[in-house]
């Protein structure tokens, strides 16, 4: 571990990790990076020169893996290993956390990247727990006492919901953060829609900060390590040509909550109408949960 160098790369979050081989890492390298992601919450190994049992195995040793439950790979047919490619429509670009339709979404991703173009096709990240905390009190005490809404509607599964609360608590650090993206989050529960609209424009435009943000230029070989739990992260759709990633996802993550929600979920009262409609997922989500509460007594 003496021939790692750390390099920061933002103030709020990254670091870029060299002197190491990851495709032999156990035991105390393993240690090493827990903490490493701990305190930078992106971390980036360029040079790397890894096979994909080796990205599977590593993953492995931070947790239980999978792939993706709704998306399918153009290439690798690896049943723990998420491909995206740019000429398949692979690219993400918009800020999103991995997952967070699920109810148990992930903890951390592994990325490496297999084909990148020379110019363009950049990835940010941003600090959501550095988000939270330069929110004025009042704004942090609402978003507190707040749940809101995800599905996997991007992969045209709007049936897939959870529901988590706006500001969560890191298991391991206890640091809070905004947990709600534009990519899957639908609705604040305990707001009417229009009221819900406008809290997530702000929330999801907030976290966009630069001063919360790293900015990385890949090159080929790089693997990226990143904390589902408290970032978000976005590709920079400005390039020609092929870009190519394959992803571990390490799954089983515990969503906790910073406080209970303070208010009931919104019901809306009295009679249908046109606008009726803008409830209509929330509602099934919620008639979903009681029948599936109801089973289980």
């Amino acid at each position: 571990m003496s021939d790692w160098k750390v390099t920061r790369l933002a103030g709020a979050l990254g670091a870029e990790v060299s002197g190491f081989n990851l495709a032999g890492a156990s035991g105390q390298d393993i240690d090493k990076i827990k903490a490493l992601l701990l305190e930078h919450k992106v971390l980036f190994f360029p040079g790397q020169s890894i096979e994909i049992d080796e990205h599977v195995a590593l993953g492995r040793q931070f947790g239980q893996i999978e792939s993706h439950p709704n998306l399918k790979n153009p290439f690798t047919q690896h049943p723990e290993v998420f491909e995206l490619a740019a000429t398949h429509g692979g690219v993400a670009d918009e800020w999103h956390t991995d997952i967070t339709f699920q109810e148990s979404p992930s903890k951390m991703s592994i990325l490496h990247m297999v084909k990148c173009p020379e110019v363009g096709g950049d990835t940010m990240w941003t600090s959501l727990s550095q988000a939270y905390d330069e929110l004025s009190p009042p704004m942090q005490s609402l978003c507190e006492g707040l749940t809101a809404l995800h599905d996997a509607h991007p992969h045209n599964r709007p049936q897939d919901m959870a529901v988590h609360p706006v500001v969560r608590v890191h298991p391991d650090t206890g640091a809070k953060a905004l947990y709600v993206n534009e990519h899957f989050t639908r609705r604040i529960v305990e707001m009417n829609a229009t009221e819900s609209r406008v809290m997530l424009d702000y929330l999801t435009e907030w976290v966009k900060n630069p001063r919360f943000t790293v900015r990385y230029k890949w090159t080929p070989g790089t693997i990226a390590f990143w904390d589902n739990r408290c970032t978000q992260h976005f590709v920079l759709n400005d390039f020609e040509g092929e870009r190519i990633i394959q992803r571990v996802t390490v799954m089983g993550d515990e969503v906790w909550a910073a406080q209970e929600p303070k208010w009931e979920p919104w019901v809306r009262d009295g009679r249908a109408s046109a606008t009726t409609r803008l409830d209509r997922q929330l509602n099934s989500y919620m008639k979903a949960k009681r029948a599936k509460l109801e089973a289980i007594e």
